[in-house]
């Protein structure tokens, strides 16, 4: 059987995404030229996949690869939030580090400082493996136990036993296991209420509720159905992160951005403009990247994206295992470090989504925008409109100033930069046709590849792609990116000192 797409070109004035009009709720008009070509059934596919092309994960992995993807595949599993993730992405490559640090000559742990250093006749890639197998099991029972079964297949499978509790400073089981205990031990009481399952602990009270928007430059959180099929409203995902000890920044407001510039009502318009204009040209290359970079439910979220790139980085580069926990670690503490200030600006502007703002600004009027799944760019009702984004998540549960996919790929793509010593990336992944999740069967039409030559057009096309997806406005997205470059910058400055024996305990 035939399954026939329409294409629509849209007449878009550049200069303006709106059509102002008094009309009924239920006016709803095509605009364009449709074009009906005959398309083959398409398998509906997951959507983009995870994995690289060509520096995805493999089978000759070292020990400090093959936890980093365990690690993110309890992430995709558990669907935790990114504040979470980058928490949990820091003190699983941490315990890595502070175990492979003891078989160096002058790396120096971050809890254990160089108390446990091994002679040189240890400091092999067999002790090495151990040891950062053993911290990072302990690690990852510690902070996703509901995926404990999948952490001690990897262990057996790696000929290591799960049940050996060691704690002998003369072995490498004994040396991971004490790492990690170390490194827990310190962040249990890091102010993320880990223990209370990170529920708030700041009293966060949302200025708008889902039936009333009583200032609009607040975020609201909205009621929608989820894909259980679930009536849910939306509750702030961690408002209390700006209370998290942070791995190098001396307070979450070291690198404070200066807030949305757009603060009259004229001028959130200019915004809400944006947006529908973004809305309104969506194409076929600018869906699959708002797509890609969504990293919502059952992704390894913007934190682990970036530490999927960095295990493709090391693949290109055929790190050793050395160069990888070192990256590793740095790169994953930089994304803690994002998460903790990127969240501070969250909660200290407490900014309207573009979703709310369209709805609320627009109310009443037609205008010209995606109109949803399958329907192209249409005249619909100002508070019809929707974000490029599955209906079961409509808008990330977080106020929108600053960016945080910009944020951490700012930081993420400076410490890259920086470990590597160049901008060059050379990565890619290839969409298949038909694999949309808002659109299966129909988009993209053809194989889309998305190339990222340098670390820098992955960083600014993740900060772009939130704005084609309707999720950011333009500030948020361009001030994310330069705080994310100061934090990773900042990162890495810290991390040198546990590389070259400066750091204290």
């Amino acid at each position: 059987m035939t399954r026939r797409l329409v294409l629509v070109v849209s007449l878009v004035v550049a200069l303006c995404a709106t059509v102002v009009a008094t009309a009924t709720a239920d006016v709803e008009a095509d605009i364009g030229l449709e074009i009906r070509l005959p398309l083959p059934a398409l398998p509906l596919g997951p959507g983009p996949l995870y994995p690289l092309d060509n520096y995805g994960p493999r089978a000759d992995d070292n020990a400090v690869l093959r936890w980093s993807e365990q690690s993110l595949a309890a992430i995709r599993a558990l669907k935790t939030g990114p504040t979470i993730n980058a928490r949990a992405l820091a003190i699983v490559h941490t315990a890595m580090y502070d175990a492979w640090a003891v078989y160096d000559a002058k790396a120096v742990g971050t809890r254990l400082g160089g108390s446990l250093r091994r002679p040189e006749a240890e400091r092999t890639d067999a002790y090495k493996s151990q040891a950062v197998s053993y911290a990072a099991y302990r690690a990852l029972l510690n902070l996703f136990p509901a995926r404990s079964a999948d952490f001690r297949g990897l262990m057996t499978g790696m000929g290591y036993d799960p049940d050996d509790a060691s704690t002998d400073p003369a072995s490498p089981t004994g040396v991971g296991n004490q790492a990690a205990a170390a490194v827990l031990a310190f962040r249990a009481g890091d102010g993320s209420n880990q223990a209370g399952g990170y529920a708030d602990t700041s009293g966060y009270v949302p200025v708008n509720t889902p039936d009333q928007v009583n200032d609009p430059f607040h975020w609201q959180p909205l009621r929608f159905v989820d894909a259980s099929g679930n009536t849910v409203v939306q509750k702030y995902a961690t408002p209390h992160w700006q209370n998290v000890t942070p791995f190098a920044l001396t307070s979450p407001n070291q690198f404070l951005p200066p807030g949305p510039t757009l603060r009259t009502l004229l001028l959130l318009d200019q915004e809400v403009t944006d947006t529908l204009l973004q809305s309104a040209t969506l194409t076929d290359l600018s869906k699959v990247r708002a797509e890609y970079w969504a990293d919502g439910p059952a992704s390894e979220t913007p934190p682990g994206h970036w530490m999927l790139f960095g295990g493709a980085a090391a693949r290109a580069r055929g790190y050793t295992l050395d160069q990888s926990v070192k990256l590793t670690f740095a790169l994953a503490n930089a994304e803690l470090d994002a998460s903790i200030a990127a969240w501070n600006a969250k909660r200290r502007w407490d900014y309207v989504r573009p979703i709310t703002a369209v709805r609320h600004r627009m109310k009443g009027k037609l205008v010209l925008a995606w109109a949803g799944p399958y329907k192209g760019t249409r005249l619909i009702m100002g508070e019809t409109w929707h974000p490029y984004q599955a209906t079961t998540f409509p808008t990330p549960p977080f106020p929108e100033y600053v960016s945080g996919h910009s944020t951490f790929s700012g930081a993420g793509a400076r410490v890259l930069q920086q470990f590597t010593g160049s901008d060059l990336f050379g990565a890619r992944v290839t969409v298949r046709p038909g694999t949309s999740f808002i659109e299966p069967g129909a988009t993209p039409l053809l194989p889309a590849v998305l190339l990222w030559p340098t670390f820098s057009m992955a960083r600014d096309e993740a900060g772009n792609s939130r704005r084609q997806g309707g999720i950011h406005f333009p500030d948020a997205d361009v001030h994310g990116r330069n705080l994310g470059a100061s934090v990773g910058q900042n990162a890495w400055t810290k991390a040198q000192t546990y590389f070259n024996g400066t750091a204290g305990g």
